[in-house]
């Protein structure tokens, strides 16, 4: 095997952006980004879960904030949805058989508002010829006549019954508690008294005439009751005569309007029949303009008029095409509408009127779009998202009522079906988490549409990052970058990605530094934002965030955390890690050593033993045992007890990327070779000692730089990743200047026996063709020193065993 160390060169540190190549020399010169970038996969699930038709192909937006998945399906969707027809209007429509059962009217495209002027226009011109017509001369001459015939009749009744009496020789009288039949003798009324006077046979006589008298009135009273109900049938027929003939012409246009809708056509002409049986609600009656309780008449006409209006729930009038809802506030109501109430009288009533809508309302026949996290975070949204979805149909109701709480009685609109594609957008550990757990889930939202954090680092998508930047900077009114400004932001997508290959999608991110950056070119009155812009953007935010860092390093700079950046220890190695303050990460040096002695535990981690150590961390030092194990053990047990430890770390400690520098650091022990203290390690292994890729390689080195600029730079100061973690180095440019100047160095590694040489100074030394290695080599020393614990430990058994032995025989 080679053993081929390298030593980076300056260019290979930091992926930069030639300014000489750019097609442009401000983003003032570019066109403006109109297409989601970055993203195909993303863009075809859209587009095919946008086109199927099927029920149950709703789609899951999975990406993680600030990659700007919501600005961008939103964007998407508003262009894909001009190419959509239009979608129905939909109304709710008073219900004349069952009120508290509103009818819901499907209606023509942006025909809704116009029909429901149709109605108001109505009801005004209902309400002023009805008026007129039963105020007229011709009306009233009408009744008249009815009226007159029909008292006439009445009155002939009353005379035959009064001449009646008279002829059998009383008084017919009228009075406030009833009719009254007083006898008459001689031409007068007797009294009571004289009544009692008169003989027993005569006062016989009268009673009996008067029993005659009061059921011939009875009957009497009988046909004049059949007369006022004639009458009143009369009068009414005449008055719904006069009714249709005046609404009638009115609902005949409005029929003939809406001729090709029947649903509509059947409601005008139940409208109709209600105007002309309710005529009277048209009608202004004297004395009733106080009203009720001091509520002018005109308000309790309004009132009662209502019913006659037209509550339009969905409207396209304004769309160009499907309707796109971007609904961020999903609670229960604001999803399905709700139903308002009114005080009337002391008392709260509702009608169809005060119907709400909902999103899914003004999404309906287009697209409806919602954070899922929020839509968890509002009680029965979920549940009620699913239903609707599901059963293809919008239903307004409180939501109390379906769960069994008590509520007032109110009204229940006919549902109104659904037809839409529901967008949601959550990170993807919300899809995983739904996908398990929620077995409808799968049924309804069956096209996922993934976004990706990063985008391969081509021309094109270069391009398009100058069109992005052009897009914020004319949207927000900001100085348009020049090719310097426009290359560190390029740079920066890439430092964001960590990959020399890759540019960053997290397009929130790029766009605050272009508002930061904007923000210091206008201070420094500069006509385009330039690199120092950008760049002083980037310093500044780093600075408002690294208070932490500094403390860390100060701490090291006086000694309180114990950092080496000279010398050479023994079982001692500079370790590297990232710490995240949550806006911000570094890299912190640590101190790992280890110590060895004779015994059986293995490589005993006192992080784990003090459940200070994370299960990954714990596989890392597990697989140290299997690499010493393959590589030393083949001829001899394995007898060892290696403590290893992160020095003055007092919180958890999670990750593999220190197992390679915590096997340098026993190997160091073992071969009694001293480590050098300026190199510092970062990079995990396997159990064949190959230094696998970690995440955070520029936060660790730059963390490493810091310290040894703090202390002081020698000149052979740097740090050693693995071979696999080039293609992320993007370094601050102090960084790669220091490098340039040999100040500072980074070494790339591919195997622990590469990184050895790098450490300590001494070659490792290859296995030979006997199973041994090389003589003298830090393999060597290390093979020797596990051989020598071994036969020491068989020494220190031996004894124990033959002492055991005759305790047995005894």
């Amino acid at each position: 095997m080679i053993i081929m160390v390298v030593e980076l060169k300056p260019s290979q540190l930091r992926a930069t952006v030639d300014t000489s190549v750019m097609t442009c020399d401000t983003t003032e010169n570019t066109v403006p980004l109109d297409t989601i970038i970055g993203q195909e996969r993303a863009v075809r699930a859209l587009k095919f879960g946008l086109g199927i038709g099927e029920k149950g192909f709703n789609i899951f937006v999975a990406g993680w904030p600030g990659t700007g998945r919501t600005t961008a399906v939103k964007s998407f969707l508003e262009e894909f949805a001009k190419g959509k027809p239009l979608p129905s209007d939909w109304c709710y429509v008073n219900n004349f058989r069952n009120p508290y059962q509103p009818k819901a009217l499907r209606l023509p495209a942006g025909s809704g508002n116009a029909f429901k002027k149709d109605m108001k226009s109505l009801i005004e011109d209902a309400r002023r010829a009805i008026q007129k017509a039963f105020e007229s001369k011709n009306y009233q001459q009408k009744r008249e006549a009815i009226v007159g015939g029909y008292e006439k009749k009445r009155q002939d009744l009353l005379t035959e019954l009064a001449e009646g009496a008279r002829k059998a020789g009383f008084l017919f009288e009228v009075t406030p508690i009833g009719p009254v039949f007083v006898p008459v003798m001689q031409g007068k009324p007797l009294t009571d008294e004289e009544f009692l006077g008169l003989s027993p046979k005569v006062r016989e006589e009268i009673l009996k005439k008067r029993e005659t008298l009061q059921s011939r009135f009875k009957d009497a009273v009988r046909d004049i009751r059949e007369l006022e109900s004639k009458l009143s049938e009369e009068v009414a027929r005449a008055d719904s005569e006069i009714a249709l003939y005046v609404i009638g012409p009115m609902i005949n246009q409005l029929v003939e309007k809406y001729k090709n809708l029947p649903e509509v056509a059947t409601y005008l002409k139940e409208v109709q029949d209600d105007m002309v049986r309710n005529r009277e609600q048209f009608v202004a009656k004297p004395g009733m303009q106080s009203g009720v309780q001091g509520v002018p008449v005109q308000w309790l006409r309004d009132i009662s008029l209502r019913k006659y209006e037209v509550n339009v729930i969905a409207d396209s009038s304004g769309l160009r095409g499907a309707p796109v809802v971007t609904e961020l506030n999903p609670t229960y109501t604001s999803l399905f509408g709700r139903i308002e109430r009114e005080a009337v009288l002391g008392a709260l009533t509702t009608d169809f009127t005060l119907i709400i809508p909902g999103s899914l309302h003004k999404a309906n026949g287009g697209f409806l779009v919602m954070p899922v996290e929020e839509l968890f975070k509002n009680p029965f949204s979920w549940d009620g998202l699913k239903r609707a979805v599901k059963n293809g149909q919008i239903e307004i109701e409180d939501p109390s009522e379906r769960y069994g709480f008590l509520t007032t009685k109110t009204i229940s609109p006919e549902p109104i079906p659904l037809d839409m594609k529901v967008i949601l957008i959550g990170d993807p550990s919300v899809f995983q988490l739904l996908y398990a757990y929620d077995p409808d889930f799968s049924e309804l939202f069956k096209v996922k549409a993934d976004f990706d954090m990063t985008m391969n680092r081509t021309e094109q998508n270069m391009k398009n990052y100058v069109s992005f930047i052009c897009m914020i900077c004319e949207r927000e009114k900001l100085k348009h970058l020049d090719s310097s400004g426009v290359a560190k932001v390029i740079e920066y997508g890439s430092r964001l990605a960590a990959d020399q290959e890759k540019l960053s999608t997290r397009f929130a991110s790029i766009a605050d530094l272009i508002r930061e950056a904007n923000f210091y070119a206008s201070q420094d009155n500069a006509k385009y934002v330039k690199a120092e812009h950008v760049k002083k953007a980037m310093d500044e935010k780093i600075y408002r965030s690294n208070l932490i860092q500094e403390k860390i390093r100060e701490y090291i700079e006086r000694n309180v955390f114990l950092i080496d950046t000279t010398g050479d220890v023994v079982g001692q190695v500079n370790g590297l890690s990232v710490l995240s303050m949550g806006d911000y990460e570094f890299g912190r040096p640590s101190r790992v050593t280890a110590t060895v002695g004779m015994g059986s535990a293995g490589v005993i981690d006192i992080e784990r033993e003090v459940k200070l150590g994370g299960p990954i961390h714990s596989k890392g030092v597990l697989i140290l045992g299997g690499y010493l194990a393959e590589k030393y053990s083949q001829d001899k047990p394995l007898t060892l007890s290696a403590r290893i430890v992160f020095e003055q770390s007092y919180g958890g400690v999670e990750g593999d990327s220190a197992s390679s520098t915590e096997l340098y650091a026993i190997l160091s022990r073992l071969a009694n070779v001293p480590i050098k203290q300026n190199i510092a390690v970062t990079g995990s292994v396997n159990q064949l000692g190959e230094v696998q890729a970690i995440g955070g390689v520029n936060e660790k080195i730059e963390g490493f730089y810091e310290i040894c600029k703090a202390k002081g730079l020698t000149g052979d100061q740097g740090v050693m990743i693995p071979a696999s973690n080039v293609q992320n180095l993007m370094l601050k440019e102090e960084v790669v200047e220091a490098v340039a100047k040999a100040k500072f160095h980074i070494y790339s590694a591919k195997t622990i026996d590469e990184g050895i040489d790098v450490l300590t100074g001494v070659k490792a030394g290859k296995r030979l063709p006997d199973g041994t290695f090389e003589l003298g080599l830090v393999n060597d020393r290390v093979d020797k020193k596990l051989r020598e614990m071994a036969e020491k430990l068989k020494e220190f058994a031996g004894p124990e065993k033959e002492e055991k032995k005759k305790s047995e025989e005894a």
